[in-house]
């Protein structure tokens, strides 16, 4: 009986189905491709295989006799939350979206930062004027709540266009690379009244359900920018639009939402100078993420083969 890997990926190119059978051979396994057009094919391979790299979900209801499921995303919190995981199933994620989504956060802060909102909607209305007053990251304080490996990339590239001061939010307020403090969700409420710029970049747990509250919108300032590129649940949608349509807060993006994707006559889609993307700021569009994603399983399937511990394991009790 043959241990095979069902791999069911749409980014890997030669190299990586190369090098992801070599490691496999080394164990005496055989690794086996799918892609969604023989998707069929791939869940009759995920029934009988030991390994699971894919970000498919039905794959794990496939599988009988699974021993570890790869998930090529970073967020897994449907898998813990759903209780999809087979007993004994090891889970791990891939955390290799700071990059993409760094970039995609300083790209909307700085649309709003520089009135990019008010102003295609003057082009939109053929109305040549500018005249609007913009702000800068040099010099802004930002508040980013989520240290992962998001967190701090974003971090980083806030610091190196010149932000003041990067204060990071996480469970425990344990110290983080990267940020000038961290807090504990305790402390957030104290940090609000004073932050130009309000990242979320947290996963979907019961814990970060209505993490940015009505009651904590209503502690922002008024110059106060959000952004959400963690997941929807983590924001009242309600409140944040009232606060947009009474000019509470300056300005938000959103590349996250719920439901996923919006109804369309979602107030959202609408809601005063708020920037919206259906979830893209992390995708496997990017050579670099594509090339990080199998970096990271190959390595671990090394651990596997070799009886090590698996580098990137989920907590599933805390859902990721």
């Amino acid at each position: 009986m043959t241990r095979d890997i069902c791999v069911c990926v749409e980014f890997l190119a030669p190299a990586h189905r190369e090098r992801i059978e070599a490691i496999a051979r080394s164990g005496g396994m055989t690794a086996r491709f799918f892609d969604q057009d023989h998707r069929q094919e791939a869940l009759a391979c995920a029934e009988g295989a030991e390994i699971v790299y894919s970000m498919d979900r039905a794959f794990l209801k496939a599988a009988k006799h699974i021993k570890w499921y790869c998930s090529c995303t970073a967020g897994v919190d449907d898998i813990c939350s759903q209780g999809l995981l087979p007993e004994g199933c090891l889970l791990t994620n891939s955390n290799v979206f700071g990059l993409t989504i760094a970039e995609h956060t300083l790209m909307v802060a700085l649309m709003l930062l520089r009135q990019m909102p008010a102003y295609e909607r003057r082009v939109r209305e053929q109305t040549w004027r500018g005249g609007l007053p913009i702000r800068s990251i040099h010099g802004i304080e930002a508040v980013m709540v989520g240290t992962g490996q998001i967190g701090r990339c974003i971090a980083d590239r806030l610091h190196a266009l010149g932000a003041a001061k990067v204060t990071g939010v996480n469970r425990s307020g344990r110290p983080a690379e990267g940020f000038d403090g961290t807090v504990p969700v305790s402390g957030l409420d104290a940090l609000l009244p004073s932050t130009e710029l309000l990242i979320l970049a947290v996963p979907g747990t019961a814990e970060t359900t209505r993490l940015l509250s009505r009651e904590r919108i209503a502690l922002l300032p008024e110059k106060a920018l959000v952004i959400n590129v963690g997941r929807g649940s983590a924001v009242d949608q309600d409140a944040l639009v009232e606060a947009l349509e009474a000019e509470r807060i300056a300005g938000a993006a959103l590349d996250v939402a719920v439901p996923e994707p919006l109804p369309k006559d979602h107030p959202l889609w609408t809601a005063k100078n708020l920037i919206l993307t259906p979830h893209v700021s992390g995708n496997f569009t990017l050579p670099y993420t594509c090339e990080l994603n199998v970096k990271l399983f190959c390595e671990d399937l090394e651990n596997y083969i070799a009886g090590r511990p698996l580098a990137h394991l989920v907590d599933v009790s805390r859902g990721y």
